[in-house]
C-alpha cells in the first residue's frame, strides 16, 4: 500500500535539501514548468521539471527532479543527471546575456521562428518559446521517464499549478501536494481538485534569476 504521508515526507526531506525545483529560483530566470505523475497499486513517481534561462551555466537549462518508491537510478531529487541544456549554439546569440541577433537559435536540432531584438536580455527571448515551443524546452519521454520504470502508468500530467511561493515551504502544508500525495497514494485522481489559482507561469516569479 501507498501511504501519502510517506510521499509527502520523501518530499519534504527533498526540499530541505534544495532538491525540488522551484521557479522562484535565484539562479534561474522562469521560462516554464511542468508536473507527471505515476503509479500502480503498489509504486509511485512524480516528475517535477522546470525550464529557466542560468546565466551562470551559460544556457537555458530544465531540471528535472524525480520522486518516488521505485526509482531505478540516484536518489530522489535532482541531481546532474536531471540537468538539460536546450540551446544548442548558445556561442551564436549570447552577447553577454543579451540576444546577440543575427543568427537563430538551435533547440534540438530545430530553429523555432521566435522574434528577438538585438540587446534584448536573453531571458525575455528565451520566454518568447512559450507557448508555441513549449514541448522543445520541457523534457521528452524519454527524459522524463529516465529514472522510473518504463511499465509505469501515468496517470495525470499537470501543465500548471499553485507553487507554495516560499521555496523554503516544506510540500506537506501545500494543498497542491497533499492533494497530489492523496491521488497517487488512492489512485483517485479525483483527489486532485486544486482550490488555489496556478501560479507556475514565469510572470509570477519576478525574482527569479536575480541573484
Amino acid at each position: 500500500m501507498i501511504e501519502a504521508n510517506e510521499i509527502l515526507a520523501q518530499l519534504d526531506t527533498c526540499a530541505a535539501e534544495f532538491k525540488i525545483p522551484h521557479p522562484d529560483n535565484g539562479y534561474f530566470y522562469a521560462v516554464d514548468a511542468r508536473m507527471h505523475l505515476y503509479r500502480d497499486p503498489g509504486r509511485w513517481a512524480l516528475i517535477i521539471e522546470t525550464v529557466g534561462y542560468n546565466p551562470r551555466m551559460g544556457n537555458l537549462v530544465n531540471v528535472v527532479g524525480a520522486y518516488g518508491n521505485c526509482l531505478i537510478t540516484g536518489e530522489p531529487g535532482c541531481g546532474d543527471e536531471g540537468i538539460h541544456y536546450r540551446i544548442e549554439n548558445m556561442e551564436e546569440i549570447d552577447d553577454q546575456e543579451t540576444y546577440a541577433g543575427g543568427a537563430p537559435m538551435v533547440v534540438r536540432g530545430r530553429t523555432p521562428a521566435v522574434e528577438g531584438e538585438p540587446g534584448e536580455p536573453l531571458e525575455v527571448v528565451f520566454r518568447r518559446l512559450v507557448p508555441e515551443y513549449r514541448d522543445l524546452i520541457l523534457a521528452d519521454e524519454a527524459e522524463v521517464r529516465s529514472r522510473i520504470p518504463g511499465d509505469l502508468p501515468k496517470v495525470l500530467q499537470l501543465e500548471e499549478w499553485h507553487q507554495p511561493e516560499d521555496i523554503e515551504t516544506p510540500p506537506s502544508t501545500s494543498e497542491t501536494y497533499q492533494q497530489i500525495a492523496e491521488a497517487l497514494a488512492s489512485g483517485d485522481i479525483g483527489r486532485y481538485r486544486p482550490s488555489l489559482s496556478p501560479n507556475t507561469h514565469w510572470s509570477n516569479w519576478p525574482d527569479s534569476g536575480t541573484l
